[in-house]
């Protein structure tokens, strides 16, 4: 194990942005989100959540896949180029890594996504224990341990100093690369960290929410419980809780017309929306009780089912902090939660 003091951070994130791309948390706009280093950044690494999750660093929010050019009569394709720049996202909390996990399961099983698999080979993640979690956060429920976050490389800011462990042969890579900025460290402190977080993490109002009757295979009678008809009233089809989710991986695909050609690209979907997977006929969910329904009954029961039980949320909180409603997903497991967990 190895340490930096917080003062020489920027000597830490210069040696390795020498070498490729840095992402970290970063304060714009009054708000922190997970962008390129640079020496004028206001790197935040104290904010526990950024408002949107860093899934963008391998699925990013809008991406070309190919242009097509017009030349006369001439048309050629050109495919976008796949990732071939390594890079370090620094900073990712323990949720939010297992989010990661989660897209691995979409994206890289047959047939492989090769935009996704190509950021996946060449990122490093360097995931921070959260010194102090909040009352909005829940990932205990999922078995996620937020005071050891598994990366390539895990990290603890305790009293002033940055503790750094490598966990993988990225981590081990990454940690060569900057072993000049890093001195030698004993484990204590961060097992009192470690202990202290987990001693908040038993007191917050969600971490004992019950997941008794979800990712079950008998689920018809939940799908069909009148329970939904009066959670999705408040609901305003906003799609901002698929948004800062950091397991949501819909997509659309669409085209732009250059003036000289086309380039196709993708963009974040949200399956709140009316018009999701729009086809020729129309939508396959009429209303808006059925697409509230889809989203949550595919996180706590479709996806769990299909992928050995893992379920498609890391308990983050942001829908709880950011929904306008206050209709997020610990509002449903709470709901069911109150009968006993039976529809």
């Amino acid at each position: 194990m190895f340490k930096i003091k917080a003062e020489n951070l920027p000597a830490l994130f210069r040696t390795i942005a020498a070498e490729q791309e840095l992402y970290l948390p970063v304060k714009a706009g009054g708000q922190v989100n997970f962008a390129a280093w640079s020496e004028e950044a206001e790197v935040s690494l104290e904010t526990l959540k950024t408002v949107k999750s860093p899934k963008d660093a391998f699925f990013p929010q809008s991406e070309n896949l190919y242009t097509c050019v017009r030349d006369g009569k001439k048309i050629t394709i050109e495919p976008e180029a796949l990732k071939e720049q390594n890079f370090v996202v620094f900073g990712m909390k323990a949720c939010d890594v297992q989010g990661v996990k989660v897209l691995d399961r979409v994206f890289l099983s047959d047939p492989v996504d090769s935009f996704y698999a190509a950021r996946r080979e060449h990122g490093t993640i360097v995931a921070l224990a959260c010194h102090e979690p909040e009352e909005s956060c829940f990932c205990k429920v999922f078995g996620i341990d937020c005071a050891e976050p598994t990366a390539d490389v895990a990290a603890w800011m305790i009293q002033g100093e940055l503790y750094w462990k490598p966990l993988t042969e990225k981590g081990e890579t990454l940690t060569e690369q900057i072993k000049e900025v890093l001195t030698d460290a004993e484990e204590q402190q961060v097992e009192e960290e470690k202990k202290a977080i987990r001693a908040i993490v038993e007191k917050l109002p969600y971490s004992n929410l019950s997941l008794k009757g979800w990712g079950e295979k008998d689920y018809m009678e939940r799908f069909n419980s009148p329970v939904w008809e009066e959670l999705y009233k408040p609901c305003l089809a906003c799609g901002t809780c698929t948004f800062v989710c950091p397991t949501c991986q819909c997509y659309d695909i669409k085209d732009y017309d250059t003036g000289h050609g086309v380039q196709r690209y993708r963009c974040w979907d949200s399956c709140m929306y009316s018009d999701f997977t729009m086809m020729a006929h129309g939508n396959n969910r009429t209303s808006q009780m059925q697409r509230f329904r889809q989203r949550f009954m595919h996180k706590l029961v479709y996806y769990p089912l299909n992928n050995d039980g893992l379920f498609s949320c890391v308990g983050c909180g942001r829908c709880v902090e950011k929904c306008p409603s206050s209709l997020n997903i610990v509002k449903v497991i709470k709901a069911f939660e109150k009968q006993g967990g039976e529809a």
